[in-house]
């Protein structure tokens, strides 16, 4: 599953099986002796255009393919607030104007940089992120019987062909696994409402090394997992936005050394329920499944580059908050698997209800598995972007997960393909902050504003997952202490209107597969 079919190298950037070529590089002067003979045209160019070197540009060398060279250059890099999604952006404005010259069968030219050791990776990356088709029209084209992607063909110079096999598996694998996560989280709420999120996820994984087994009876999720259950309350009367819990397994050949346990949240739309997105803050709701999109792509990289020494366990909470006379509303008391009273305070806080229950299944699973990890990937919080703006995924960890230096392990992760976190911390005001307040409660889920107006407003969240899925007895004062970490993703997961990034995929690769 990729954007373009095939990805192949080469390591003469005047090789006629393309039709042109797309530099991506910091400085025209530090070009490698292989790609000398791009530098005297660009400079003549610089000559009349003082604007070479800061926009992308199109320009004839004779003696590339079809004697078109597109040039985009990423500016400076070794400013101290530079990093390597500059190779990644620089590659995607490229491959944007190299398909507005009508190239189909562009060249990928990244020289490498002594700073940046993945740049190439990086800038495929990019490329492969501006070639993405929507699910919705790729399926209309093949229906057509028309190419379902944007270019035929997206070639790699390399310096050896060795590396260019490198740098293709790795790109191939890691953009089946963003395709599969923009599928999810990109399609509309119909497409990608809960049976059809379980069809599709069914149908990626089949004959694969990834078991899926689906959830769908009311009954059962209302015994299992009775957060999740409310909110489906309203939901379940229309039997195509019915709920449905997708578990995903992978198990490495080899004696497991870690188990990794993540739980998305797949809000396939969010209404806010009874407490009602108003004034047209419901636009791009359908992206709150981004969380669970997020888990199914890292079983699809894991399907691709099958590392030995890994077990993942998976579960996606696909559900969607409507609203109307069935709906779960704010003062309710609902029981949570871990047998915690919970009194709601907002329904527009349905992912951490969503997601809860699922915790606390992998929770009672963890006791059996080898280091197990536990992790909850949400769309969760406006104030996640407030906090940290765009492009940023933030994560905390709970006390078993920070002393072993979780955080900071993922956010330099995350630093080598361009896939950037920032780290927020637990403090003990978040879980007063949950505590109940009456007799009636033993936690409450939410205050009544929206977290953009709560202090602390994506810190806390975590809080009441760990409270309200009996993660709370598993702190660094008991027996049995358990790594959890939760990872906001409401920033990084893109822009709408837009195509949804892929995050946290490239930093969860590089920490526990590649290794990078």
């Amino acid at each position: 599953m990729s954007s373009v079919q095939p990805v192949q190298c080469s390591t003469d950037y005047k090789d006629k099986d393309y039709d042109g070529v797309l530099l991506v590089s910091h400085s025209l002067q530090d070009l490698p002796v292989q790609l000398e003979g791009l530098k005297s045209h660009l400079q003549d160019y610089g000559a009349v255009d003082s604007g070479l070197g800061e926009e992308v540009v199109v320009v004839r060398v004779p003696g590339v393919p079809c004697d078109r060279l597109v040039y985009a250059p990423t500016g400076p890099v070794n400013r101290d607030y530079d990093d390597v999604r500059r190779f990644s952006e620089a590659a995607a404005n490229g491959i944007k104007r190299a398909m507005k010259a009508g190239m189909q069968r562009p060249l990928l030219v990244c020289p490498p940089h002594n700073n940046y050791e993945k740049s190439t990776l990086v800038a495929v990356l990019g490329a492969l992120q501006a070639l993405y088709m929507p699910l919705e029209l790729r399926e209309v084209k093949l229906s057509l019987q028309s190419s379902p992607h944007k270019v035929a063909v997206l070639g790699v110079w390399v310096k050896e062909q060795a590396q260019g096999q490198e740098i293709m598996a790795l790109a191939s694998a890691l953009e089946s696994g963003r395709v599969v996560y923009r599928d999810i989280g990109g399609s509309d709420p119909e497409r990608m409402a809960a049976p059809r999120v379980a069809e599709y996820v069914t149908e990626v994984f089949r004959n694969t090394c990834v078991q899926v087994s689906v959830r769908s009876d009311v009954r059962t999720l209302e015994k299992e997992y009775p957060c999740l259950a409310a909110v489906n309350r309203c939901a379940s009367t229309v039997p195509r936005h019915q709920a449905r819990v997708i578990h995903l397994e992978y198990k490495g050949e080899e004696p497991i050394q870690q188990t990794l346990m993540l739980v998305g949240k797949g809000v396939t739309y969010d209404t806010g329920g009874a407490d009602i997105k108003a004034g047209g803050c419901m636009a791009g709701m359908h992206r709150d499944k981004c969380g669970s999109a997020a888990v199914a792509g890292f079983f699809q990289i894991l399907a691709k580059l099958k590392p030995k020494h890994l077990k993942v366990m998976g579960a996606m909470a696909m559900v969607r908050n409507s609203v109307g006379s069935d709906c779960y509303v704010a003062d309710e008391l609902i029981v949570s698997r871990a047998g915690r009273r919970i009194r709601v305070g907002n329904t527009d806080a349905e992912g951490r209800m969503a997601m809860v229950d699922l915790l606390c299944e992998m929770k009672e699973k963890a006791a059996y598995e080898v280091s197990p990890h536990m992790f909850t990937i949400a769309t969760l919080t406006g104030h996640a972007i407030r906090a940290m703006g765009p492009h940023y995924s933030i994560i905390l960890d709970n006390g078993a997960a920070h002393r072993k230096g979780n955080a900071l392990q993922w956010q330099k992760a995350g630093e080598v393909l361009g896939d950037m976190f920032e780290v927020s911390t637990l403090r003990r005001e978040d879980y007063e902050f949950h505590k109940g307040k009456s007799e009636y409660e033993e936690v409450l889920q939410a205050c009544n504003l929206p977290s953009t107006a709560t202090p602390r407003g994506h810190q806390s969240p975590a809080a009441f997952l760990v409270m309200a899925s009996g993660l709370d007895k598993h702190g660094l004062d008991s027996d049995q202490p358990l790594p959890f970490s939760h990872i906001d993703i409401a920033g990084s997961s893109g822009p709408f209107p837009g195509v949804p990034t892929g995050a946290p995929l490239l930093a969860m690769a590089t920490k526990y597969i590649l290794q990078l």
